[in-house]
Order: C-alpha cells, then structure tokens, then sequence
C-alpha cells in the first residue's frame, strides 16, 4: 500500500516520503479501514507516543496522522459492533500506524459509524478539533449556558470548532486572533473579535473559561481574565499560569466513541463544520502538509477520490 512515513523528528514535515509499505494485519479487537480521508496535527511529529510503542521500543519508520475516514475492510478477532463495509470516522492511538496510508489497523473503540451524507473529507477534518473541543468545554471546562469563554486562536482548525461548539451550549463568545481572521471569526459564531496583534487583552471583561491553545505569556495574562473560580484550560502543554481560586487544566485529546457520535450528529444537523483549508491526494501529501504559504483552516488528504 502507499503511505507516508517519516523517520526523523528534527526534520519535521519536511522529512515525509511517500512509500510502499505492507498492510496491516488486524489485532484482537482491531478492524481494518480503507482510509478515504486523512488528516494531520503538525505537533505529532514532537510527541514521543508517535516515535515509540507502549513498551518503549521504536518503531521508526513511523506512518504518521490521526485523524480519519474510510470504510472497514477486515475484522480482527473479537471484533463486534462495526462490520465489513462500515464507513466510521476516528482518532487512532498516537502510539500505533497512522492513517496517512491507504489502510491502517485501528482498535474499533476510536472509532464511530460515519452516516452517508457526510463527506469523509468533512469527517476526517471533524475527528481532532471535534474531540478536541468537547473535551476542553464540557470535559474539562464544565462551559455552561451564559457564561463567558474566551477562545484564542479562534479562526483554526480547533478554534473554529471550540467558538461553534460554545455558541451552540449558549455561552458568549469571544474569539482572538489575527486581524485578517476578524471576519472568519464572526462567521463560525463569536459574538466579539480580539485582535491579539492590536487590541489590548486586557480590556476584555471578566470571563468564565479561557480556552488557549498557545501558553506562554498569552496564558498567563489569559488567566488574570478570569473570574474566581473560573478556569483555564489549555492544549499547548503545562503552564504556571492560573486563575484566581479557579482551575488550570492541561489536556491531550483522546478517541471517544460516544463524543464522536454527538459531534457527527451535530455535523450532520449544520450545527458544527469544520474549517478545512486545502484538501489534497496521498500524492500530493507530502507538498501539501509543508506549505509555501500560510494555509487558513486544515489540510486533509484524501486517499481516494
């Protein structure tokens, strides 16, 4: 099967190659899907999980990507609850073979049935900002109906779906970001823009939950935003930064069925889509995922047509 793989962490993208590799055989519990979507976090390539396996050994050269869909092709023993034919969408365990290949053995618990009126490309694009957000608000944010979230970097892949999802609990939101992303901001649903270049942070009134996504010294005076009790909650690693008599959680997404299922529902029902920037094939992917330019929005490669 053609796949990309990488072998060095220093070289980053840039060290991607399209090959021919074997294809995966199913494990116990495990299916096997013909990736029809795939898409890519760039920070995988810094992640020990995506360089070792479980017990510690590595596995380069490592085929990398989370996030897919596709249409299972193969059951592993003791699989139950998808069958051969089945279009899912997932999130693979970052310690195993990744879906930028044309199949890959995943566990069938990270993965859920894909209706078919949704792209795969859609569903692909939906999988990792999705859980990503459901996690940081309801998760770990306990985001409620009328309270204030701040959501930085909120014209991204992960910011886009965050300001949609706040929006659609009934909370206020304000989303930061660039100046060009003002108008794109407004759309996915923020009541405010913050221009992080420009306007001055500090001025946004008190607010419940920050959702960052870049630490450093937007976090720490992200946190002195917040009212008592409120919280922080935060993707890009841990941080001092904390908020008065309130919480700071560091998070990494996980695969979770169950949220999946709502996130596609909502999907489905125009509450939530994802901001997909560039869609490419498998050959193009190694070009496509080290831009020339800025990309607005992901980058999602499509293994077939």
């Amino acid at each position: 099967m053609k796949a990309i793989v990488v072998t060095e962490e220093a070289a980053g993208t840039a060290g991607m190659k399209l090959v021919d590799r074997p294809e995966p055989e199913a494990g116990i519990n495990d299916v096997i899907v013909q990736v029809h979507a795939s898409g890519f976090t760039s920070g995988e390539l810094t992640w020990p999980s995506t360089w070792t396996d479980r017990s510690g050994h590595d596995r380069r050269p490592v085929i990398p990507g989370q996030e897919l869909a596709g249409v299972v092709s193969a059951l592993g023993y003791g699989t139950t609850g998808l069958s051969i034919g089945q279009r899912v969408v997932g999130l693979t365990d970052s310690y195993r073979g990744g879906s930028l290949a044309e199949y890959i053995a995943i566990e069938t618990r990270n993965l859920a049935p894909l209706p078919g009126d949704v792209d795969f490309a859609v569903a692909a694009a939906v999988a990792m900002p999705g859980l990503t957000a459901w996690q940081g608000l309801i998760e770990h944010g306990q985001l409620e109906a009328g309270q204030v979230v701040l959501v930085h970097g909120a014209a991204g892949a992960v910011g886009s779906m965050v300001t949609q999802l706040a929006r659609s609990i009934g909370a206020y939101v304000i989303g930061s970001g660039r100046a060009a992303d003002a108008k794109r901001v407004l759309d996915f649903g923020a009541h405010e823009f913050v221009d992080l270049e420009s306007d001055v942070l500090e001025n946004i009134i008190a607010v419940d939950l920050v959702f960052d996504i870049f630490g450093g010294d937007i976090a720490t005076r992200s946190a002195r935003l917040i009212r008592a009790g409120g919280r922080l909650v935060t993707i890009a690693g841990p941080t001092d930064a904390r908020p008065t008599d309130g919480l700071t959680i560091d998070f990494v997404v996980l695969p979770d069925r169950a949220q999946l299922n709502e996130i596609i529902h909502r999907v489905r029902d125009g509450r939530l889509r994802p901001h997909i920037g560039n869609v490419a094939t498998l050959d193009d992917a190694v070009a496509a995922l080290n831009p020339t330019s800025r990309v607005n929005g992901k980058t999602i490669i499509r293994i077939r047509p």
